[in-house]
């Protein structure tokens, strides 16, 4: 039966009505304000303090309610509170807490984690003053009541957040009184503190397990600051270790040791205390991984065991440079002990199991980088780690490629962690890395047709990793070192020869482009392939592939496979052009036919053909003639819709059609990437091409055009006046005409770059800049010339 009393409490009823969440929102509203009034007051509050003393009130919210009250004068107003209303606070706590020891029920999680918040404020601001036996009367009290005790030790953890927690902004003040806390309680309290938590263990293990789970929560918060020894000795750990096989409490037994195992400490005791309990979990068959079936569990217990393997790793690294060669050595003898269990887990089927233990395969690796020489036993744990690690970055059958979900993104993040395993494995061993991936590359290569797709994509991966891991200066691989250069050359003889171009699914197409690019100087050794992987990237295998992600991203990859290998593609230049050219065309905004590439796709395309053009050895009139085919459909359809845009009164169809055009500006501007210093437009003969293509498209500044198409023109005018140099110059006028018509403050931001760039390219005088402006009507040449 709840703890009550008969004696009644002035507060506004109708005001704690409007506590309920399914109230009305005038009588919310009378709460609220109800509780700014007695948060203000100077001691309205008390009615709140007796009504949790003598449990006046039943309904939660208000219980609620009240210790919030109770919490805002503490928090903001304790300084200013008499003594006497520091012990009403003191007294109502108790008296509140004694309540829990007589009711039958515990009151709702939400109510006993507001009163452990009450109580550890009022912990920090009377602990080194006014009430330093607070955890003495709070123990006296509730003995082992379990009530009594589910409230201290959510109190316990309140106060770690208060004190201790490191991801809270304290003041400076506020850091000086926490350690002066931390310094007392370590003093005055914590032997007292440790065995309550050693009884509560033992008294609540069966009868209470998710009291022992909050217990061994506490443990965990707390060994961090206190001294060690109290929880690191045979009693207490032996008790935790126990609790590893209970099922109910095996998890947060495990996240216990992970914690003592994480205390900062001496390198040589940090060694024996991680041994000690390797010793103590391998004899209880904790070791045997294959044969868990708590994937739960497992979890736990890997980040258990890459917390023992990084705290051995760290105890290494002090003792070497500290020159303790002999501790240093057990050290290393004890943390190679330990690399069966990582690899069981590291190849673990569950990828989170296997992530967990990532950091210490990472670490190990960085002890062996720094040994001129491996042990025939290192070479086996290197051998072993990538093995595991080829085999997890293989894709589920599950992987949904088309429509990447939640599921899909945590395997990318996880590969991206394999990926730092690989490169540091490269760092170890070199020599073995690419000995593996050959081995994996060439056998999987031989039956590439039969092979699950999950196979074949990890062995070229693996190719393409090597890339990373093993890098090349500006991605000279295949110059320098005639062991990693044979191999490499060999895989990718055997990646454009072996017919797997074709393997249709979406994973291996990717791969194959994205290594062929990679590896694109090897074209530069063997051109013989070029013809061959041309194709690929031509027909159904890549740029008309089924799926559209494939396709996209081909059309990034086969730019850049054009510029790094133009000079080799002079014989196929105007049969690659025949074949694109439905790629090349402006999409019209009532098509309805879905087109095979994105208009962002298209630029790279667009770019591609003006390489090809431009770079090729053809006499300037033929590519004059080239970019003409390539740029006329653009200009020619820009006409047209900009004619059709200034009649449209329908809104979406005037963005649909200031879209197009948008995008027949931005691909015309997107083929003078093309131009180099050594291959001008002028040189090429295309000028003219581009100045037509200027006189089209400067005439949609002259009206009140889309703010997109606007920038668009005057994005290909700024890339005119680098392509065409002094030739843009009698464009000048025409186009500061149109862009300051009726022009606005805005207007002249967007003039005021153009000019700018046109004075530091060709460096014009006042008066020559002026002359050029007297074909602009007065008003507008005077608003100019004042600029300059």
């Amino acid at each position: 039966m709840a703890c009550q009393s008969v004696s009644i409490i002035n507060m506004d009823e109708q005001a704690l009505l409007g506590l309920n969440p399914n109230a009305d929102a005038c009588y919310r509203q009378k709460a609220m304000v109800y509780f700014e009034q007695l948060k203000e007051s100077q001691d309205a509050w008390e009615v709140c303090a007796e009504a949790l003393a003598k449990g006046i009130y039943s309904d939660d919210h208000v219980k609620f309610f009240c210790f919030q009250v109770l919490e805002h004068q503490i928090k903001y107003r304790h300084g200013g509170l008499s003594a006497a209303q520091q012990q009403l606070i003191r007294e109502t706590l108790m008296k509140w807490l004694q309540c829990q020891l007589m009711n039958s029920q515990p009151e709702k999680p939400f109510i006993r984690n507001k009163a452990a918040q009450v109580f550890a404020l009022t912990f920090v601001m009377e602990f080194l003053t006014h009430w330093p036996k607070f955890f003495y009367d709070i123990l006296s009290l509730v003995g082992l009541n379990p009530h009594g005790v589910d409230v201290y030790l959510r109190t316990l953890m309140a106060i770690d957040a208060e004190v201790v927690d490191r991801d809270i902004l304290h003041s400076p003040e506020e850091v000086r009184r926490n350690t002066l806390i931390k310094d007392g309680m370590r003093e005055q309290v914590i032997p007292s503190l440790v065995e309550s938590w050693y009884q509560i263990l033992g008294a609540y293990q069966q009868s209470h397990p998710e009291i022992t789970c909050q217990c061994l929560e506490v443990v965990g918060a707390y060994v961090s600051w206190i001294d060690l020894n109290l929880i690191a000795n045979d009693r207490f750990v032996n008790l935790l270790l126990s609790q590893m096989s209970v099922q109910d409490l095996r998890e947060e037994a495990c996240d216990c040791l992970f914690e003592i195992v994480n205390k900062g400490m001496d390198p040589t005791d940090k060694t024996k205390l991680v041994e000690s309990l390797c010793q103590v979990l391998q004899s209880a068959g904790f070791f045997n991984v294959e044969e868990e079936e708590d994937v739960d569990f497992l979890a736990k217990f890997s980040r258990l065991v890459n917390g023992m393997g990084q705290s051995l790793v760290l105890s290494w690294t002090k003792l070497a440079k500290g020159g303790a060669v002999k501790d240093a050595t057990e050290t290393l003898r004890a943390l190679e002990a330990k690399v069966p269990l990582l690899l069981q887990l590291l190849v673990h089927e569950d990828d989170d199991i296997s992530a967990n233990v990532v950091g210490f395969c990472y670490d190990y690796l960085h002890i062996l980088k720094q040994f001129p020489l491996l042990t025939d036993q290192q070479k086996t744990n290197v051998e072993a780690i990538m093995l595991a690690v080829m085999k997890k970055l293989t894709y589920d059958e599950e992987y949904n490629f088309e429509n990447e979900g939640e599921d899909e993104a945590m395997f990318v993040e996880y590969r991206k962690q394999l990926k730092m395993l690989l490169d540091r494995l490269a760092q170890v061993s070199p020599e073995l890395l690419l000995e593996a991936v050959r081995r994996v590359f060439n056998s999987t290569m031989q039956t590439w047709q039969t092979a699950p797709f999950m196979e074949v994509e990890v062995a070229i991966r693996l190719l393409y990793m090597l890339g990373e891991a093993l890098p090349a200066s500006h991605g000279a691989h295949f110059s320098g070192d005639t062991a990693k250069t044979s191999a490499l050359q060999d895989m990718m003889r055997t990646l454009v020869s072996s017919g797997l171009s074709g393997y249709q699914h979406t994973s291996v197409a990717l791969e194959f482009f994205e290594t062929v690019v990679r590896y694109d100087k090897f074209f530069l050794v063997e051109p013989q392939h070029i013809p061959n992987v041309l194709m690929a990237f031509l027909d159904h295998r890549g740029l008309r592939h089924s799926s559209p992600k494939v396709r996209s991203r081909v059309a990034y990859l086969f730019s850049r496979f054009v510029k790094t290998l133009h000079k080799h593609m002079n014989s196929f230049v105007e049969d690659i052009l025949t074949r694109i050219q439905d790629l090349l065309e402006l999409a019209p905004p009532d098509n309805g036919f879905p087109a095979l590439l994105t208009s962002d796709d298209q630029l790279f395309m667009f770019e591609t053909a003006g390489v090809l053009i431009v770079h090729g050895e053809s006499p300037a009139e033929r590519k004059q003639a080239l970019m003409r085919s390539l740029l006329t459909p653009l200009t020619d359809a820009f006409r047209l819709l900009l004619a059709k845009l200034a009649s449209e009164g329908e809104e979406e169809r005037q963005a649909a059609l200031a879209d197009c055009l948008s995008h027949a500006v931005g691909f015309a501007s997107r083929t003078s990437k093309a131009f180099s210093n050594k291959q001008t437009v002028k040189q090429c003969g295309c000028s003219e091409v581009y100045r037509d293509c200027l006189q089209t498209f400067l005439p949609a500044l002259s009206w009140s055009c889309p703010e997109g198409v606007a920038r668009a023109v005057r994005s290909f005018l700024h890339r005119m006046i680098i392509c065409l140099e002094e030739e843009v110059l009698p464009f000048v006028p025409a186009a500061s005409e149109h862009m300051l018509k009726d022009c606005e403050a805005k207007d002249l931001q967007e003039f005021i770059p153009l000019i700018s760039q046109i004075t530091a390219k060709f460096k014009v005088t006042r008066d020559r800049f002026s002359g050029q402006m007297k074909s602009i009507p007065g008003p507008r040449r005077s608003s100019i010339e004042i600029m300059f």
